[in-house]
Formats: structure tokens, sequence, C-alpha cells
């Protein structure tokens, strides 16, 4: 038996893609208080040099990268600063991934379908495979990928998103396979946390109104904080305690899954 604490994260290094914002910062912030190292990556220096200030104030060890997820060698670069000044990499969140309004499939363009592969499942392989040497080398390793439900279900309006996230599903099975032995897990996260993409008020009446409703027919009844909902499940997945959980899919959404 061990003597540590199975969730304890103090000292690990954990490199956040999208951890700027939204989920990305939540996460950053609650692994950060656990005493994690953590490097966030962004496409935007304005907005990654506001997140790390925000980081630093809460005391938090960090290093913010700009870095576009889709850029295969600049996310070999992003593993290499890490360890430049972190000396290890310990665990992942791939949490990065662009966006599109709502497009039928009919009106879905090449454009579109390249947009969502290249900065879902490709740019969450790219860290991988920069990454997973140096966990390999330690015989321990822990990587979260981001996914949504829309993946599982379907959405109307959401194919290349809704797509590119079972693809990433399917990359976070392989890997979990393939890296086991290695000592490294890896898990995918559904999370329902969508503060941050609430429209402004008065902006779009239509829009508020939707999203408004968005969870009236969750068990839970609201939306998750990215902070202390999602937060402590990707703590989990990023801790020892989790050595035996592989290759699955995790949702942290009040139950959302469940609605007909």
């Amino acid at each position: 038996m061990t003597s540590a604490p199975l969730n304890d994260l103090a000292g690990r290094v954990v490199i956040i893609t999208g951890g700027t914002r939204g989920i990305g910062l939540g996460v950053a912030r609650h692994i950060g208080a656990l005493d994690a190292k953590v490097v966030i990556t962004g496409r935007k220096p304005e907005r990654l040099a506001e997140a790390v200030s925000l980081l630093e104030s809460e005391g938090i060890d960090c290093l913010g990268l700009v870095a576009d997820v889709a850029n295969r060698e600049r996310s070999f670069e992003v593993a290499s600063e890490t360890l430049a000044r972190f000396g290890r990499i310990d665990g992942l969140v791939l949490n990065a991934q662009s966006f599109r309004p709502v497009t039928p499939l009919l009106n879905v363009t090449e454009s579109d379908m390249n947009l969502l592969f290249d900065t879902g499942p490709k740019g969450a392989l790219w860290l991988m495979q920069a990454a997973q040497p140096h966990m390999a080398a330690n015989n321990w390793g822990r990587i979260v990928t981001m996914g949504t439900s829309m993946g599982l279900t379907g959405a109307s309006g959401y194919g290349p998103y809704a797509a590119s996230n079972e693809a990433i599903r399917s990359l976070t099975r392989t890997a979990a396979r393939e890296w086991g032995r290695d000592g490294i897990t890896v898990n995918c996260v559904l999370p329902a946390s969508a503060g941050h993409r609430a429209p402004v008020g008065g902006s779009d009446p239509a829009r508020e109104a939707a999203f408004a409703s968005m969870y009236d027919d969750n068990p839970v009844g609201r939306d998750g904080n990215a902070v202390d909902d999602i937060g402590p499940a990707v703590a989990f997945l990023l801790s020892d305690g989790s050595r035996y959980v592989t290759g699955q899919t995790i949702s942290v959404d009040g139950g959302g899954i469940m609605r007909p």
C-alpha cells in the first residue's frame, strides 16, 4: 500500500491546451491549487498573459506558451520548453479545439472539416507524440482528452464537431492500449461547462433564452463549474489514484448524458 494520498498532484507537471479560459483555465486553477506545476497554451498572447497573471496571483507555479495545437512542430516545441522549465512532463489535458457555428451537414465545407479535425484529434495526437517518450522514460504518465456528448448522441448542425470528438475518443482508447505498459493512462472526459460561451446580455435574445433553458432537463439542473465540478474529475484522472483506469470515457455533466 502507498502512504501518499492517491490524488496528490504536488510537484506534478501538467500541460493544458486551451488553458486561457473556460474549462482549460478552470482545470488549471484547480490542479494548481493542489500544487501541480501548470503549463497552459493558447493562441492569443493577450489572453494568455491574463490567464498566467490570474494563476500566479493564486500562487500557482505556471508557464504560458503561445501555441496553435494544429501545428505539429510547435507541439514538440511546447514539450521541449516545458522540459526546459520544469524538467519533466507528467500529464496532459488536451482541451483545445476550434468551434464553428451551427452548420447543417449539406452546407459543411472542406474547410469546416479540416479546422475541426486539425485542432481536435490531430492536435491532440501531436502533443501526445511529443510527451509520450518522456512519460514512458519515467514509467508514469496521465493523459486526459476532452470530448463532447454530441459525439455519442449526434447533434443537428454540429456534424464536424461531433465527428471530430468521436475521433478523439477513438484516439484515447488506442493510446490507452498502446501505452498502458509504459505506465501511461489515457482517458476522455465529456464535460458540461459552457458559462464562458454564454451570450452577452441583450446581444441576442433568442440565443440567451436557448442558453438559459439548456439545463432545464439536466438532473442536477445547472451548468458545471469549470473549477469546482470539472476540475476535481480531471485531477483524479491526473493522479496516482487513477492508475487502474484507462481507455474510459467519463461524463462530467450533471447527468446530462441521460437526457432523452
